[in-house]
């Protein structure tokens, strides 16, 4: 189990490392409403790394004989493929000179969600994101070819989840903890988020999709 955990560790980073979510988050946290949103996002992204694994999970993209498929390795080459093509894009986008860097217009209206909004927000920001979905699947994939039994495979999921989510957890509990002591320290990861977040994830997506396409080749050949 220990060698699964280790194989989903970089996966698990690359989840992570999620400028946009933890911008949300920490305006949500800026709101009148913010420690029920918060923990409302909190629990949808929580929920959505976790269905997605689970749904993969019980696929099964490993061999009969306990090793990663033919069917891993083409997934995990296409989502590397998909990765760089992310970098790519982001690469295009990103600011010039002295330009504003632009975030989501969605991001404005934040101040009046609901519980149950910033819940299906925070959902679709793990679930439905291609880069966490992405990575998710990577993962998932990588644990169900381990040779594990379900409840190790359970456990190693758990685990990819907490971690793949501490980028969230770490402030919400900042906030729960300090209160508006902590204003400070999230308006300025708030602010180097915004101003780094195509540079973060041109970076990212690139080392991640390079990783995933070598994997998935030297699962297929």
């Amino acid at each position: 189990m220990g060698a699964a955990i280790g194989q989903i560790l970089g996966f698990a980073v690359g989840v992570a490392i999620s400028p946009v979510p933890i911008i949300a988050l920490i305006l949500m946290l800026f709101s009148n409403k913010a420690t029920a949103n918060s923990l409302s996002f909190t629990a949808g992204w929580l929920l959505g790394l976790f269905g997605a694994g689970l749904v993969v999970l019980a696929l099964g993209l490993e061999a009969s004989s306990g090793e990663p498929s033919d069917t891993s390795g083409y997934v995990k080459m296409a989502i590397g493929v998909l990765f760089l093509f992310l970098g790519w894009k982001k690469w295009k986008e990103r600011p010039r000179g002295d330009e504003e860097p632009q975030m989501p217009g969605w991001m404005a209206s934040i101040e009046d969600f609901s519980a149950v909004k910033a819940l299906g927000v925070g959902l679709l920001l793990s679930a439905a994101n291609p880069k966490n979905l992405g990575l998710t699947i990577a993962a998932a994939a990588t644990i169900g070819a381990s040779g594990l039994d379900a409840s190790e495979e359970f456990i190693v999921l758990v685990v990819f989840v907490l971690l793949a989510s501490m980028t969230i957890l770490v402030p919400v509990g900042i906030y729960l903890i300090m209160g508006s002591k902590a204003t400070p320290v999230l308006t300025s990861m708030k602010e180097w988020l915004i101003a780094n977040n195509n540079t973060v994830m041109m970076v990212l997506f690139a080392v991640l999709g390079a990783k995933l396409l070598g994997d998935g080749i030297s699962i297929v050949w």
